[in-house]
């Protein structure tokens, strides 16, 4: 649209349901890249993606036309569907339903940028769920426990 003008920052997180440790460094690589490409055919741009076995980190630019939800269903969809296809696991493997979505402005753009590369040196001294907490308090997100990730240690 002629006269719009935006530059919008995201920091999406999902996660591996039940939080299984399902993400291998076998092919976490060839996985970032595919998610790379779906975040690019939807004219987005993808800053950075790390994550541990458990779940996923994505800093991206986003156009202000951009619907969230119908691209965070797309790359949890068509990445899935691209795990299964490829018989990376012995299982199916599917994402926990949900995300969590946080916005940054340019200033912020580098140290979330590090943040997201520094996901497994990171996740050596803090766990996923107080990770996620803090982000929705940090965030000032209501939320209900209930609804938050099903954690594997908490369906046991």
């Amino acid at each position: 649209m002629p006269n719009t003008f935006s530059k919008i920052f995201i920091q999406f997180i999902f996660a591996v349901q039940h939080r299984s440790a399902l993400i291998l460094p076998d092919f976490e690589e060839e996985l970032y890249k595919y998610i790379g490409g779906i975040i690019r055919n939807q004219g987005q741009k993808l800053l950075a993606i790390n994550g541990t076995k458990d779940h996923v980190h994505l800093f991206l630019g986003i156009e202000a036309s951009c619907r969230m939800s119908n691209l965070m269903r797309d790359v949890k969809g068509e990445s899935s569907e691209f795990i299964n296809k490829k018989g990376f696991l012995r299982n199916k493997f599917n994402w926990q339903e949900g995300y969590g979505a946080f916005s940054y402005g340019s200033s912020q753009k580098q140290d979330v940028i590090n943040y997201v590369m520094n996901q497994k040196q990171h996740h050596r001294k803090v766990r996923f769920r107080d990770e996620y907490i803090s982000f929705l308090k940090k965030f000032e997100v209501e939320y209900d426990e209930k609804y938050i990730f099903n954690f594997f240690e908490d369906i046991n």
